[in-house]
C-alpha cells in the first residue's frame, strides 16, 4: 500500500491552509497513494493558542470536516485529517467549554468519517526562551483509537492513531501493537528545538519496538506567528529503516510503499511482540 505524508507550513488564514492542503492531497492521489496523512493543526497555526476556539466545530458538521469528506470522496483517498478543534459536548462543565479537543478524524474514500482520536498527551515545554502549554486551550483525550483499512492489494491494515507529543509515551504504541496494529500514524507540529533533538530517534524507536510501520506528517518551517516547526515528515519501516523523508522546511509531501508481507516477515524472524512478560 502506498502512503503519503503531507508537510505544511500552516498560518493564521484558514482558507489559505485548506487550499495548501487541497493541492497536496491532489498530488498524493496523482502519485497513487491510497492513504494521505495531513499534519497536526493543518487548518490553523494561529497568532495565539486561543485562536483555535473561534473555528471549533461540532463532530459531524462544519467546513473543516466538509473539506476532508469532499476531498476523500473526490480524490478516492483515505484521509487522516491531522487535527481539527472539536467542541466539548454540552454536559461538560463551563470551564471545559472554553477549551476544545485536538482531534484526528479519518475519512474513507466514500467521504465517511470512520474514526476519531482526541490527542491524549498535551504538550508542555519551557526552556526559558520558548514556552508552550496546550492544556490552556485543549482538553485531553482518554481513548486510544484504531481503524481498519482494506487496501487494494487485498490486505487489511490496522492503523493506530496518535498526535505529536503522544510520541514520547511508548505505552500508547505498545497498546496498539497488542491490538494488532500494523501502521502507526503521528501527525505533528514538533517545535524546531525538540524536533532537532528527538524527532527521528523517537519515531524509529516506536517502529522498532513494535515491529510496525510508522508514518509522521509534520508542520515544517517558519509560520506567520513566528513559531518554527521541525518538519522532516517521514515513513519508517518495521525494522527501523527510514524509507522517505522531506528534510527541507517547506510545504510538500513524501510517498512510500508499505509491504504487508515484509512486515509479517519482520515479526516472524524476530517475534519480540510474543516475548513480552509485562
Amino acid at each position: 500500500m502506498k502512503i503519503a505524508t503531507l508537510q505544511m507550513v500552516s498560518g493564521s488564514d484558514v482558507q489559505a491552509n485548506l487550499q495548501q492542503a487541497q493541492v497536496l492531497l491532489r498530488q498524493a492521489a496523482q502519485a497513487g497513494a491510497e492513504l494521505a496523512v495531513l499534519p497536526e493543526y493543518f487548518c490553523l497555526m494561529g497568532q495565539n493558542d486561543s485562536d483555535k476556539l473561534a473555528i471549533q466545530e461540532t463532530l459531524g458538521q462544519g467546513p473543516l470536516q466538509q473539506f476532508m469528506a469532499t476531498a476523500a470522496r473526490e480524490l478516492g483517498l483515505w484521509i487522516v485529517g491531522g487535527t481539527v478543534p472539536l467542541a466539548a459536548p454540552e454536559p461538560m462543565a463551563d470551564v471545559q467549554r472554553q477549551r476544545v479537543f485536538n482531534s484526528t478524524l479519518v475519512y474513507s474514500p466514500d467521504g465517511a468519517c470512520v474514526a476519531r482520536y482526541d490527542k491524549i498527551h498535551l504538550f508542555r515545554f519551557d526552556n526559558g526562551h520558548e514556552s508552550y502549554d496546550e492544556s490552556r486551550v485543549l482538553i485531553d483525550g482518554t481513548r486510544p483509537t484504531t481503524f481498519d483499512l482494506d487496501s487494494k492489494d487485498g490486505h487489511c491494515w490496522r492503523v493506530g492513531l496518535s498526535v505529536c507529543y503522544d510520541l514520547r509515551f511508548p505505552e500508547l504504541y505498545r497498546h496498539y501493537a497488542s491490538t494488532g496494529a500494523h501502521l502507526m500514524l503521528v501527525p505533528s507540529a514538533f517545535t524546531f528545538t525538540t524536533g532537532q533533538a528527538h524527532w527521528e530517534v523517537l519515531l524509529r524507536a516506536r517502529a522498532i519496538e513494535n515491529l510496525a510501520y510508522v508514518a509522521a506528517a509534520a508542520q515544517g518551517g517558519l509560520h506567520d506567528n513566528q513559531r518554527q516547526t521541525w518538519g522532516h515528515s517521514m515513513v519508517i519501516d518495521p525494522w527501523g529503516k527510514l524509507l522517505v523523508q522531506l528534510s527541507e522546511p517547506r510545504s510538500g509531501m513524501v510517498v512510500a510503499d508499505m509491504d504487508f508481507a515484509y512486515l509479517t516477515a519482520c515479526r516472524g524472524r524476530l517475534p519480540a511482540l510474543q516475548h513480552r512478560v509485562l
